[in-house]
Parts: structure tokens; sequence; C-alpha cells
């Protein structure tokens, strides 16, 4: 499990660096922050809200929070930090888990489903001007950047493993979520 944790850690810092420097406009709304002060804001273990414009969200809501047309605060850090503690939801809200724990195999399939839903929405919900809310693949030009793709592909595969784990630990059924289009989170830890 702990395995698990880290990856995932390891990869949710990667994306917010990646998203930083192709959104580097969303870094300058926080004065005086580098992307390596804002890793270190968001990957604390149990997380701690440190930004007043997230309006003391978490999970789900902050990654909204994120879509707001009229936010104007770092959509990066507001995502990110809305996606690393709705896994860690999943994990129970925990930072080191030891024999005896146990997890949630519905929270960790159902934020699989979300990753797969921020996904949705990178991709399909835009500014009023047009923009996107954030630019993660390029797909124009000679080459294509699909990177976030396969991370946020990793992510999904990590917590679907991790719920299969549980599930056949515990003995429970995982209920399958049906994706509508809007898309809404699912919950997680209920």
């Amino acid at each position: 499990m702990e395995i698990h944790i880290n990856q995932v850690a390891d990869l949710l810092k990667t994306l917010t660096r990646k998203l930083y420097r192709m959104n580097s406009m969303e870094l300058g709304k926080t004065p005086g922050a580098t992307i390596d002060s804002q890793v270190t804001r968001i990957f604390q273990c149990p997380p701690v809200q440190t930004d007043s414009t997230l309006e003391n969200k978490e999970g789900a809501d902050a990654i909204l929070l994120g879509f707001e047309p009229g936010y104007e605060g770092d959509r990066v850090f507001a995502m990110m930090y809305g996606l690393y503690t709705m896994l860690h939801a999943s994990y129970s809200k925990k930072c080191d888990l030891f024999l005896l724990d146990f997890l949630d195999a519905q929270s960790l399939y159902n934020s699989a489903r979300n990753i797969e839903i921020l996904v949705w929405r990178l991709k399909a919900r835009h500014l009023p001007n047009g923009d996107l809310f954030l630019v993660t693949n390029v797909c124009d030009g000679p080459i294509e950047n699909l990177s976030f793709e396969r991370i946020f592909g990793k992510l999904i595969s990590l917590q679907d493993t991790m719920a299969l784990i549980v599930a056949t630990r515990t003995g429970r059924l995982i209920t399958d979520a049906v994706h509508i289009t809007g898309m809404a989170f699912l919950p997680i830890g209920f």
C-alpha cells in the first residue's frame, strides 16, 4: 500500500511541475512562488491548506474551483491540491499505513473515475474567451506531446490496481460507476 501511495505522490508532483511549466501564468498569481515552493505547499501529509483563495475547499470541491471562470487564484494549485486531497482521502486520510489498516476499495475505485473526469474536464471545459482552463497535451505541430495522458493513465491504473487488491483482500465488491455527460465527481470515503 505504501508503495502505491509513494508512486501516486511522485506522479502528482511530476504532474504539478509539468502543469506549472505549461501554464506559467498560474504560478505568477502567487507572489514569490516557485514551482518547488508550490509543490512543497501542496504535498504535505497530512494536507494543510495554506492558500486562502481555496475558501477551505479540498478534494473535488477544490478541483471544481479551478474550473470556475471567475476564479482569480492559481488554477494549478487549486486543481492539484484538490486531486491530492481527494487521493489522500481514498487512502483513508493516512500518511502511513500499517498491516492492520484497511482501505475502502470503492473509494479507491471512485478516485480513479474522478481522475478520468478531471482529464475529460481539462480537455472539454473552456474559459469564456475559448481558451482551456489549463493547457496539458499539445497535439499541433510535428511532434505530439501526450505526456500528461501517460501520467494521468498511470495514476488511474495505480488507483484501479489498489482498489482490486483491497477488494480481493476484504472480499467486497466494487460497484461500477456509470459515466454521464457533464461528469460529476464521485464521492470518496463515504
